[in-house]
């Protein structure tokens, strides 16, 4: 015993140095755990032996399901956002360039496919045809909405346009995940510090009274793997608040439930449920052409409208074929005018279809075990490679602070 104080005497720095040194390795195998499930988007290193692609862009695809499948089952009815859009509030935001647009599409429509007719039309009887359209749009809008939102499984694959986007941009996807759990990422690595320093103080009295190589290096390895763990379980447990005496113990991210649903909700609505997304994906995603039969079927009642008067005289003037042709050109024309005429209503769009505060006064409504879901998908299926990555630097560490000791 006197051999072990006189030791503790003269290296007395050494020993003072181990604690320290334990918190750092828990931190900085903190850090690194979390910066692997992020980085790099794309794999690294010589395929297949050796490197590394971030746990989040690696299964991408896969935490993009699930999210999506949070999203539609429990956050979010697009019907009911749609339901929200008043058809008389949007057609007036977008009066102006709508009747352009109907002013320019009838035009052109007309003058192609039958410009004997158009020319030989006088001014006036032009002007009114395109007055008499543009009278009848109002009404078009409304049934279009309508019909749209009656019919919106039939014309947009909302899981579809969600999972594509989440995929297709990595960096979104990292970002969605890791800007709800910023506090949580911190948590693990300062997690770190106080766990390692408190195994550094046993590593010292151990090392003390064994003077055993494998000491080091052992604890080091310990304290990477239990800090890497603890600090992940204590993110999402216990689920439910538990009194310890004066102590109340619950996850992190479940304490933050309030401000994890606020956060996600409105980065759903900014990065993905937004209008130019909603119009890209029904003009251009899988059930597009379900959206053109339903354009050309209301374009075709609204030219049938404007010749039902004179009928017999447009039939012969202009014949039964080309008068198809002139509504599914009219229809055409008027699916690629839509994005720029609505984009003067994304503003109203977007206040009234509010997804932000549908997903959170939805999120806040979850189980304790949804909730978990929505971030726990992003740990569990490599959780044991991080652990095992913050054990094996714990070691090595182990080994430097053996050199240490020993020189």
């Amino acid at each position: 015993m006197d051999a072990v104080l006189d030791d503790l005497a003269r290296h007395w720095w050494l020993y003072a140095a181990i604690p320290f040194i334990a918190a750092l390795i828990g931190y900085v195998t903190k850090r690194v755990a979390i910066e692997m499930m992020f980085k790099p988007l794309e794999f690294a290193g010589i395929k297949p032996f050796l490197g590394w692609q971030g746990v989040v862009p690696k299964h991408g695809g896969r935490m993009a399901a699930v999210a999506t499948e949070l999203l539609t089952s429990n956050l979010l009815d697009v019907k009911e956002v749609f339901r929200r859009i008043d058809p008389a509030i949007i057609t007036r935001e977008i009066e102006q360039p709508l009747l352009r647009a109907v002013d320019e599409v009838a035009r052109e429509v007309l003058e192609k496919h039958h410009p004997r007719l158009w020319e030989v039309m006088p001014t006036m009887a032009q002007e009114l045809l395109i007055k008499q359209v543009q009278a009848s749009t109002p009404r078009l809008v409304r049934e279009f909405m309508e019909e749209m939102t009656e019919n919106l499984d039939e014309v947009l694959d909302f899981q579809h346009m969600t999972v594509q986007r989440l995929t297709r941009d990595k960096k979104l996807l990292v970002r969605l995940i890791r800007e709800t759990s910023r506090p949580e990422m911190a948590f693990i690595a300062r997690t770190g510090i106080y766990f390692g320093f408190g195994l550094g103080v046993v590593q010292a009295i151990v090392w003390a009274l064994t003077k055993e190589p494998w000491v080091l290096p052992i604890f080091g390895g310990c304290i990477g793997l239990f800090t890497d763990w603890l600090a992940i379980k204590l993110i999402f447990v216990p689920r439910e608040p538990v009194r310890v005496g004066r102590v109340i113990l619950q996850g992190k991210f479940q304490r933050r439930r309030a401000e994890v649903a606020h956060q996600y909700g409105e980065m759903i609505a900014n990065e993905i449920l937004t209008v130019p997304n909603l119009l890209d994906a029904v003009l251009r995603g899988p059930r597009s052409d379900r959206l053109y039969a339903l354009v050309e079927r209301l374009v075709a009642q609204a030219v049938d409208e404007q010749a039902s008067v004179a009928k017999p005289m447009v039939a012969m003037a202009v014949g039964g074929q080309r008068l198809r042709e002139i509504k599914q050109a009219a229809a055409r024309k008027a699916l690629e005018r839509l994005p720029p005429t609505i984009r003067h209503a994304e503003g109203y769009l977007t206040e009234a279809m509010d997804v932000a505060k549908i997903v959170e006064r939805r999120m806040l409504g979850l189980t304790p075990l949804e909730f978990e879901g929505l971030l726990r998908p992003a740990f569990r299926q490599d959780e044991w490679k991080l652990i095992a990555v913050g054990g094996l630097i714990g070691f090595l560490v182990g080994e430097l602070q053996v050199l240490l000791m020993l020189h």
